[in-house]
């Protein structure tokens, strides 16, 4: 119905904005990415409508991968709006399809909202809609993971802003053959800055 809202910001907070498009204000709901991303005074977000009987909420997205992610996650049955939200402000949405792809329960568990049962569900139902267009290098690139946010920690430590970091630390592990240290990832991804 409302696919985006382009406008003026009015007010931002962690958890919603409200937007002046065209002298009306719309409220609303963000993940902390969102949060994160939202830099001007005049913005685009992309939208999500979700009708109950009792409300009407509008969730905002700052791209479609976000909102095709939450749209993915509300399609599992005990995954609603609020909790998708929640996912999306704990984890990037790279990091989301990575703890989904390689049946990380954990993880997903560790989201509040979240017991095992439901991060199960989550896994059986979307791991596939999610993995197709899934290389196994990138499989290979999600089973680092531990290793490649040890580098990434170490490297923001650093002073280097994260965005840049996760490009070189990524392009580290895509054309490494061999398995490396945090140092060596670090210092691969030090080499190219």
């Amino acid at each position: 119905m409302i696919t985006h809202i382009k406008g003026k910001l009015i007010e931002k907070t962690p958890t919603y904005v409200v937007i002046d498009c065209n002298g009306i204000g719309y409220k609303l709901h963000i993940s902390l990415q969102t949060f994160s991303s939202i830099k001007e005074e005049n913005c685009m977000l992309f939208t999500h409508l979700s009708v109950k009987e009792d409300s009407h909420t509008l969730y905002g997205f700052s791209d479609e991968d976000e909102r095709a992610l939450f749209r993915a996650l509300i399609s599992v049955s005990g995954v609603g709006p609020s909790t998708a939200q929640v996912v999306l402000s704990t984890f990037s949405p790279n990091e989301t399809k990575q703890y989904i792809i390689t049946a990380d329960v954990a993880a997903l568990q560790s989201v509040k909202g979240i017991g095992a049962k439901t991060a199960q569900r989550i896994i059986i139902d979307l791991k596939d809609k999610l993995g197709k267009g899934i290389t196994t290098t990138d499989i290979h690139l999600y089973q680092d993971n531990d290793l490649r946010m040890q580098a990434l920690s170490a490297l923001v430590a650093l002073g280097f802003s994260k965005k840049v970091a996760e490009q070189k630390v990524d392009k580290t592990l895509r054309n490494s053959s061999e398995d490396l240290s945090v140092e060596a990832l670090v210092k691969s991804a030090l080499s190219q800055m």
